[in-house]
């Protein structure tokens, strides 16, 4: 049993009385959280400190750098977000340029506000033949790269689960002597099974942040950051973390991170089995469906993602999420515009993934091919203000039924932070000042040519569709209609009493566009 959660459940036994936080008591009768309140704890004498570790958090947090490999990893009780922050304040001054994907989580845009950051986006385009976002590449990465940029921030694995080729991306960016940052939150999982893509921490990324509860088996809120190299100055990654982890961090958190890298240590073999056999089987048994489909493992290697996606535009992928969740009882994780992704770990059952494979099956069945001419309106997700081809390539065979499969291994001015980057010509103003600006809702068919004053984004995963400080252009604002109209969940939109769609734009005193 890990050393942090033996020695929480030894004090809970033992008849040291708590005169200390939290207000609980470790009282196993203190209403909804009887079952953990024995071991919620605060920093008391024995128990170490997260942010000044020399115990058995500190003991905790090498036994997981053990099985990543990187130079050191701390525990974050905060979440992933909160490792973005970190990373990205730890090596940006104020006002520095980074290099970004365009499709970033939103606590990397709250990084880039808090920092005044100048915004230099990569483009990523789709998947050839699927709608939703492939990897960035070495080469547009390579193409954007010049002496402003300060560092590059890219997340692998997407959403829907491609994961980039980090080691030679870390390759071009190590080559201007500045650090990479990758958001590999969905990626925890990485690199501990050949079947499985390889890590980023062990391609070379300086900065490397894992969600552990997104695929493996912890607690919601609990992740990692992982530090590597010479590029980035320890103390002041610390600092940042001091600044946004909580001052009183929770143990049960710290526990449960301690307890899924003991589950790494002892039985990934297991869990990992049980892994690839679930999602071959969903694949082999929607194989000869019509309408629906699940791409293999040769177009996305992640096999925690299935995604079911719609080629024929027969039905809206949140059509597909309500009614795999109202009719058979299955909550997906996120609807797209034409597919739905769930998540599957080992730590499924047989019978939950029997259950999807058959209701694919059943719904692909009923979906009537009229219901195509219907949807001809197509759902687009902007994931990028500018254009960049689909990838190449033709898509490999797909294992045989017996589940093998192949191995898959310098400080900026205040005043420059408003110059426009090159791809960003509907930029008005930069994050921070419009972020910060007066702001006023109008209603959504006025907004052209204004400026955000807020994001909007289709959530899950809530990457930005419009930043704070870009105009809306009329094509983006149909987009946004037809979102609404479909009953998407879209976050930064507001309704009036007579449900009418509401933006928030800078107010025109303060717009200098």
């Amino acid at each position: 049993m890990p050393e942090l959660y033996d020695h929480l459940l030894q004090l809970n036994e033992s008849d040291l009385y708590p005169f200390h936080m939290p207000g609980h008591k470790r009282n196993v009768k203190a209403g909804v959280i009887k079952d953990i309140s024995k071991i919620d704890i605060t920093e008391i004498d024995g128990f170490d400190n997260l942010h000044d570790a020399h115990g058995i958090i500190a003991a905790a947090q090498i036994r997981a750098n053990r099985l990543y490999g990187a130079d050191e990893t701390f525990f974050l009780v905060n979440g992933s977000s909160c490792g973005v922050l970190a990373a990205v304040s730890a090596v940006m001054n104020q006002g520095d340029c980074i290099l970004a994907a365009r499709a970033s989580h939103k606590s990397f845009y709250h990084a880039a506000y808090l920092k005044h950051l100048r915004l230099k986006y990569l483009d990523s385009g789709n998947v050839q033949g699927y709608e939703f976002p492939d990897a960035v590449t070495a080469k547009e990465i390579e193409k954007k790269l010049d002496s402003a940029v300060r560092a590059v921030f890219i997340t692998s694995p997407t959403y829907e689960g491609i994961p980039a080729d980090i080691a030679e991306i870390a390759e071009v960016v190590h080559s201007y002597g500045i650090p990479l940052i990758v958001d590999e939150a969905h990626g925890a999982h990485f690199g501990f099974t050949p079947e499985v893509p390889d890590s980023a921490v062990h391609q070379g990324a300086d900065l490397v942040i894992h969600s552990v509860h997104k695929t493996l088996p912890s607690m919601t809120q609990t992740a990692l950051l992982h530090v590597q190299g010479k590029l980035v100055n320890r103390e002041r990654l610390r600092r940042y973390l001091r600044i946004y982890q909580s001052s009183s961090p929770s143990y049960v958190f710290m526990a449960s991170i301690d307890l899924c890298m003991e589950m790494l240590e002892k039985n990934r073999k297991d869990w990992f089995g049980k892994l690839i056999k679930y999602h071959d089987f969903l694949c082999r048994q929607t194989d000869g469906c019509g309408h629906l489909h699940i791409p293999d493992e040769s177009v996305i290697p992640d096999p925690c993602k299935i995604v079911i996606a719609i080629p024929d535009h027969s039905i809206t992928g949140q059509e597909l999420y309500e009614v795999l969740r109202e009719k058979y009882h299955l909550q997906m994780e996120m609807a797209g515009a034409y597919h739905v992704l769930a998540i599957i770990s080992g730590n499924d059952t047989e019978e939950g993934i029997r259950r999807l494979a058959d209701a694919v099956n059943e719904i692909d069945a009923s979906v009537s091919t009229q219901n195509v001419q219907k949807h001809m309106e197509v759902i687009k997700i902007q994931q990028s203000r500018s254009e960049r081809p689909d990838r190449s390539g033709n898509r490999s065979e797909r294992p045989e039924e017996s589940g093998s499969r192949t191995d898959q291994s310098g400080g900026s001015t205040e005043e420059q932070t408003d110059q426009i980057t090159e791809n960003a010509d509907d930029t008005a103003m930069s994050l921070y000042r419009a972020w910060d600006a007066e702001t006023e809702l109008i209603p959504i068919e006025n907004a052209v040519g204004r400026t955000a004053g807020e994001f909007i984004n289709l959530y899950p995963p809530g990457t930005p569709l419009i930043v704070p400080g870009e105009r809306f252009e009329r094509k983006l604002l149909q987009q946004l209609q037809i979102y609404i109209d479909n009953g998407m969940n879209l976050q930064g939109i507001e309704t009036d009493q007579n449900k009418d769609s509401l933006v928030t734009v800078i107010r025109e005193t303060e717009d200098k566009g």
